[in-house]
């Protein structure tokens, strides 16, 4: 690894790539250096910038006085259609990013690729969906969605070892960023409301041998298997973990963010507390054994998990504090050292908070797909704040009746629905108290990386496919930009030769797709580059079905578009069952359907849909 910042600055660069920078060096100022001067290079090593999670940059080229001046640099496409949800790896001036099955390798100053794997699925894939890689010693790390865990070299993308982690039958796959520990690999398995039983891993980075495992959802002698009350509903009690992990590597331990227990709406079938659902689990990074946890909430029955890395930092007195964001609305503050909680922070619209769903139907806010989703909290150290996105996005939530388990399927035990579109905010906090200081509306949900820097500016988007530029000790927005697509990965910045450029990732079809979904795409800003934004390269509009319409390639196509809302059978979840759809509409309805759909579903045709997709799509559905 080769970076032009100075010897002190390189030795801690190559002790980060083999896992043992501190974080009090983290703290200190990252791989970032005070100002991107002539020759300048600075990293994005991990997917939040440190294991630390804080995401914070020292470069200040953009400032509030010149942001208006950004412009798009260059754009790639990288996938047709489909999910978008990757956090962005900068190192030595090439981005590497996923899509669902593919990893790419991309110039950080151009957006030439310089290489792509595919991965082509051994089983039938659970969720099309990945949030990213980690990167050590020239390797990149990341989890699939039929249950492998590959290492590629980071030079060619050329597969150096791969492992199958988990079962994609019983409805496991690894969506999450893997983080690195000293030559482990950690990462949790998703699935929380398939009905999976949650667990983390660490395996060896050199050969994927696997070295711990904690189960998220005890059981028998486990600690906390007592808080399942009803012991059989722990086999398949949710718990999964679907984003990355934060690490301290002072203390040597890991903080992992666990999600909901299953089924998401049937708190009843589950009595107890539920541990470690929803729930903070702080582990030994070395050995994975328990060392402390903090519950949000025990028997939910909204899905209202913890879904984003939480951040560490030192408060004003001190003191060693984990911040995390959840689904239910609130940020909230832990001491580190004490355990206790410090500040419990609303930072959305709250309403019905606790009260279990009915078969009528009852109100909540957020609802579950609202709150802080997969990017959590930021540490903006030029104001001394935390700055987190949120989506606030009520639903009427349904219990089932009837529920019955049904193994390798969603188990939601119900349904939801919105009564109006979803918007966002972007919050700035005191990180001693969680005071709100400012917030800023988004139009569309708010689930893109949040990035502060030393040049009074936070970096962020929307899912309405806005890159935005904000004043952070105010909130002001200084620059907005449309992107062309919905904004639900990261969002990072980084130098190189003494020029500042922010990543953004645009282009998602997902359960949160509101008002632009546009092809997954990244997007390149910096100052005076063109002006302004370039429009988004538009995909040829087919005014009819080139072939015949082939429901195996149909297939391909709803479980990258389709799939996030009708399930991965046609079974349903948050849009209805496709299930012998083919009795109530023929092919041509299906398609015209699809063409103009309700307000309920994203437009997706003429574009990133054409009409030989539509037409594939609506054959592979009637065989449902």
């Amino acid at each position: 690894m080769r970076i032009a910042i100075g010897a002190n600055a390189t030795l801690r660069v190559a002790l980060a790539g083999l896992g043992i920078v501190s974080g009090a060096a983290f703290a200190a100022g990252g791989f970032d250096v005070k100002d991107a001067g002539d020759g300048a290079n600075t990293q994005w090593p991990s997917y939040n910038g440190t294991v630390d999670g804080q995401r914070y940059s020292s470069l200040k080229q953009i400032t509030t006085e010149n942001a208006a001046r950004l412009g798009e640099v260059c754009r790639v496409q990288v996938e047709d259609v489909g999910s978008f949800h990757t956090g962005l790896v900068q190192v030595d001036g090439v981005i590497y990013l996923t899509t669902s099955l593919d990893t790419l390798a991309i110039d950080a100053t151009d957006c030439e690729i310089k290489w792509r794997h595919h991965w082509e699925p051994e089983q039938e894939p659970v969720w099309l969906v990945n949030r990213g890689v980690a990167y050590s010693n020239g390797k990149v790390v990341r989890g699939t969605p039929d249950g492998r865990l590959l290492a590629l070299d980071a030079s060619t993308g050329k597969v150096v070892w791969q492992h199958q982690i988990g079962d994609p039958l019983q409805a496991e796959f690894f969506s999450a960023a893997p983080q690195i520990f000293q030559g482990l690999v950690i990462i949790g398995a998703s699935g929380g409301d398939w009905g999976i039983r949650g667990r983390v891993m660490a395996y060896d980075l050199d050969d994927g041998r696997e070295v711990w495992r904690f189960n998220t959802i005890p059981r028998g002698d486990e600690p906390g298997a007592k808080t399942w009350k009803s012991a059989g509903t722990s086999r398949h009690g949710g718990g999964g973990t679907w984003t990355t992990t934060t690490l301290d590597m002072a203390a040597g331990e890991v903080y992992v963010p666990v999600g909901n227990p299953a089924p998401d709406f049937i708190p009843t079938l589950r009595p107890g507390e539920n541990l470690y659902a929803n729930s903070l689990v702080v582990l030994d990074a070395r050995t994975g054994a328990l060392k402390w946890h903090h519950q949000l909430i025990s028997n939910d029955g909204q899905d209202l998990d913890l879904g984003a890395a939480p951040m560490l930092y030192y408060d004003s007195k001190g003191n060693p504090m984990v911040v995390f964001g959840s689904k239910d609305g609130y940020v909230y503050g832990i001491n580190r050292e004490t355990h206790k909680r410090v500040f419990k922070q609303p930072i959305t619209t709250i309403k019905n908070h606790g009260v279990a769903p009915t078969v009528e139907g009852v109100e909540v806010c957020p609802g579950a797909l609202g709150g802080v989703e997969w990017n959590g909290p930021a540490l903006d150290r030029l104001n001394q704040s935390i700055v987190v996105g949120t989506v606030d996005w009520c639903a009427i939530l349904k219990r089932d009746p009837n529920y019955v388990f049904k193994p390798g399927q969603i188990n939601l035990g119900g349904s939801w629905t919105f009564e109006k579109p979803g918007k966002g905010w972007i919050v700035a906090l005191d990180p001693d108290t969680g005071a709100i200081r400012w917030k800023y509306e988004t139009a569309g949900p708010q689930v893109a990386g949040v990035t502060p820097t030393a040049g009074g500016v936070v970096f962020s988007g929307d899912m309405a496919g806005h890159f935005l530029v904000l004043n952070s000790k105010s909130g002001q927005e200084l620059f907005k930009s449309q992107t062309g697509g919905g904004i639900a990965g990261g969002v990072i910045t980084y130098a190189r030769k003494g020029r500042q450029y922010v990543a953004v990732t645009s282009g998602n079809v997902s359960r949160l797709t509101f008002g632009s979904a546009g092809s997954p795409s990244l997007v390149l800003y910096a100052l005076d580059a063109d002006g302004k934004a370039q429009k988004a390269p538009k995909k040829p509009v087919t005014l009819a079905a080139a072939a015949p319409a082939d429901a195996e390639r149909g297939r391909k196509s709803y479980e990258k578009v389709c799939a996030a809302c009708h399930g991965a059978k046609g079974e349903g979840g948050v849009g209805p069952s496709l299930e012998k759809l083919s009795k109530r509409m023929d092919a041509g309805m299906t398609a015209a359907w699809i063409k103009n759909p309700s307000s309920k579903m994203p437009r997706l045709y003429p574009s990133p849909l054409d009409e030989q997709a539509v037409a594939d799509i609506a054959a592979f559905v009637q065989g449902l």
